[in-house]
């Protein structure tokens, strides 16, 4: 048995597609007729300004170039359904997704801003096995190397205690601030307990 799809596509609603294609066939003319009418006049363009007149007539071209790029996705709109309690039934046909971390210098981005970034693309919620999360750091600081050593270690307690009580805040700065939607209601003490040991 095929699974259930992830999503579903159908087309948007007819007349505003009509409408989209006959604004871009009016535009299109335009941009035609305007072009025709800037080639027919470089021909008689004094030598003077011929240069000035070339790079208007250039500028005019990309953006007719970039309006008519973004009109793509509107000439057949489509509204899409997503099914995401479905992914749990489909985790075998998951991509493999990579997150790649960049950071330079320790002393504008501080070790712990950066591996509570680390620490929030670990807790995606996302099967483990199909999820690589890198660090690249393009000053090869010792510090970088010891918080990142650090937060390996924090993490493997800090992981499964969010997959198992549901925790939505997974960056643990954020967390650990009292700031956040998960600490608004009550526990049970062996949350509250995991918490403390994991704050300490």
């Amino acid at each position: 048995m095929e699974p259930l799809p992830l999503h579903l596509c159908k087309p948007y609603n007819k007349l505003s597609s009509i409408l989209n294609r006959l604004y871009s066939l009016i535009h299109v003319t335009a941009l035609i007729s305007l072009i025709y009418y800037r080639v027919s006049s470089l021909a008689s363009t004094p030598l003077a300004s011929l240069p000035a007149q070339l790079l208007v007539f250039a500028s005019e071209l990309l953006l007719s170039l970039l309006w008519l790029l973004n009109q793509a996705y509107l000439w057949n709109p489509v509204s899409r359904t997503v099914f995401p309690e479905r992914l749990s039934e489909n985790e075998q046909n998951l991509p493999a997704i990579d997150v790649f971390i960049c950071t330079a210098d320790p002393k504008k981005e501080p070790p712990l801003e950066v591996m509570n970034t680390v620490l929030s693309a670990m807790a995606l919620d996302y099967p483990s096995k199909k999820l690589h999360v890198y660090l690249s750091d393009d000053a090869g600081s010792a510090l970088t190397l010891l918080a990142l050593r650090e937060a390996c270690a924090f993490a493997s307690s800090w992981l499964p205690f969010c997959r198992r009580f549901g925790i939505k805040t997974r960056c643990p700065k954020v967390y650990f601030s009292n700031l956040n939607d998960d600490n608004c209601f009550t526990r049970s003490v062996e949350y509250e307990k995991e918490r403390v040991n994991n704050k300490v």
